[in-house]
């Protein structure tokens, strides 16, 4: 009895990941596929890409008058990205499949994972609270002068050599963060969605993504700042098209470092 039950557990189990090694080339790779799975699902992409501006243009006009927070949320933009293109990486598995795009079973995708993706979006909701916190004890700490306005932050902060200690530090602050941040969800969440696995074993197969590919990743993750800044300098408009390009990427970027022996 305990034999056979033991089989049939067996049988059930997800499979295991395997990392694999990539060239130092392969971002751009990525980057490609990743923008002719936007062309072939431009109409329900761009809407993905759409609420994320709206969300960026809502959290712009809140901290409008209170300049310590953009930082903050901006580099935590960068934080949950991985967890806001859950929809998009329904699109890009249903064209990996060679499936009619059904934006309505995408949105529905993550249901079949649940509670590991939420437990996730939970982790990632804590690093940005704590990144918050940080940069608004780094602003505390560093800056001495008239209150700050958004509208101002870039002439009397980031132009300004006075303030340049405060600049540096929560640029470095926020670089550790994102870092962190970057290897423990590169591939987590688009295996949460493609894969009944715990969200410990989806954490330690990003992680070691980063650490057998450290020169492809670091790349890859200084593209991803690089594109979602220029989304986010054009007062979000850029991230219409941006955050759906890189999170088809993303998931390029996945099936390329991951593989699983069923």
């Amino acid at each position: 009895m305990d034999h056979a039950f033991d089989e049939s557990h067996a049988i059930a189990a997800p499979a295991a990941p395997q990392v694999r090694h990539v060239g130092v080339g392969a971002p751009i790779q990525w980057l490609r596929l990743g923008a002719q799975d936007l062309q072939r699902s431009l109409r329900p992409s761009l809407r993905v890409g759409l609420l994320v501006a709206a969300a960026g243009w809502v959290l712009l006009l809140a901290t409008w008058g209170i300049a310590y927070l953009v930082p903050a949320l901006t580099g935590g933009f960068l934080l949950v990205a991985p967890f806001a293109a859950i929809l998009v990486y329904g699109l890009t598995r249903q064209l990996e499949r060679g499936e009619p795009l059904d934006p309505a079973a995408a949105r529905r995708a993550w249901r079949t994972n649940a509670q590991s993706i939420a437990l996730f979006g939970f982790m990632l909701a804590v690093v940005l609270i704590f990144w918050e916190r940080i940069a608004a004890i780094i602003f505390a700490a560093f800056y001495r002068g008239e209150p700050l306005a958004v509208k101002n932050l870039l002439t009397a902060l980031v132009f300004s050599p006075e303030h340049l200690s405060l600049v540096l530090a929560l640029g470095a602050a926020g670089a550790l963060i994102a870092a962190v941040a970057f290897a423990l969800s590169v591939v987590s969440v688009p295996m949460l969605l493609d894969r009944p696995v715990d969200i410990i074993t989806a954490v330690i197969a990003s992680v070691q993504s980063c650490l057998r590919n450290p020169l492809p990743m670091l790349l890859w993750a200084l593209l991803i700042a690089v594109i979602t800044w220029i989304g986010l300098l054009t007062f979000m408009v850029g991230l219409i098209v941006v955050f759906p390009w890189l999170a088809h990427a993303s998931w390029h970027a996945y099936r390329a470092l991951v593989a699983f022996e069923e």
